[in-house]
């Protein structure tokens, strides 16, 4: 009698620490799945599928080049699709409602282990037909409202830091800093793009460097050049507002 082959996986993630630690919860939640490849983008992960024919993949919703709704159409019945998410309350309904294997960020042990079950069951049936799914998260994407979630690496780890408490960001060489009341944070996306996901009515940009949260604002006072200068709540530095900018604190 011949033993069954192992299962396979691809994940695909553009955040490397993200990546690795879903490869790590998957190992331990379920020793005998092969993970055969790994993917930064929904393209890369569209090929590499194509490629090695796994069971499973394992899809970041939110990826640059192609996301993972349109990575899972691109997929439609080559492998069982298991999205990989934050916290986000239209597509966790939309999910569950398709009855679509998702598991939330950041990946525990104990998510995964529940979605880990259901895969084992899924074994050795077709894939799930998701078009249905796929077009009202598609389109739902396509006019996504304001960022809400960040993902940011600190140390070694990668942590999820919801936008509504972030105080300021701050272009620092490639990266821009995420700052809240209690810590500070990196992420690679250059300050201009971040603008363009943000609230405009919950956060200004204040120099070519800097985007405050008007939240986050204690008091605006002028320094010795007439520049409002921002006292912010919870932190003691205080931000420069650029000449540029300076006309929306005219009435401050």
């Amino acid at each position: 009698m011949h033993a069954l082959p192992a299962p396979t996986a691809v994940v695909a993630d553009d955040e490397r620490l993200m990546r690795e630690q879903i490869v790590a919860r998957l190992k331990e939640a379920w020793p005998e799945l092969a993970i055969v490849g790994e993917a930064s983008n929904g393209r890369e992960a569209v090929a590499i599928v194509h490629d090695l024919e796994p069971d499973f993949v394992f899809l970041d919703v939110r990826m640059p080049e192609m996301d993972g709704i349109q990575a899972a159409h691109a997929l439609a019945g080559m492998a069982h699709v298991v999205f990989v998410t934050a916290y986000d309350e239209y597509a966790v309904e939309a999910f569950e409602e398709g009855a679509i294997d998702y598991v939330l960020k950041p990946v525990t042990a104990e998510r995964l282990a529940k979605v880990v079950a259901r895969l084992k069951a899924r074994l050795g049936t077709p894939p799930l037909d998701l078009s249905a799914i796929l077009a009202r998260l598609a389109g739902r994407e396509s006019g996504a409202g304001p960022l809400r979630w960040i993902r940011a690496s600190l140390g070694n780890t990668m942590q999820m830091i919801a936008v509504d408490d972030v105080l300021y960001f701050q272009a620092e060489d490639k990266y821009t800093k995420v700052v809240t009341a209690d810590s500070e944070s990196l992420i690679k996306k250059p300050i201009k793009e971040l603008y363009d996901e943000l609230d405009p009515e919950l956060f200004w940009q204040i120099h070519r460097a800097t985007i405050v949260s008007l939240r986050a604002i204690a008091k605006v006072e002028r320094d010795w050049r007439d520049q409002p200068v921002i006292t912010l709540r919870h932190r003691p530095e205080k931000l420069t507002v650029s000449r540029t900018f300076a006309s929306r604190f005219k009435s401050m």
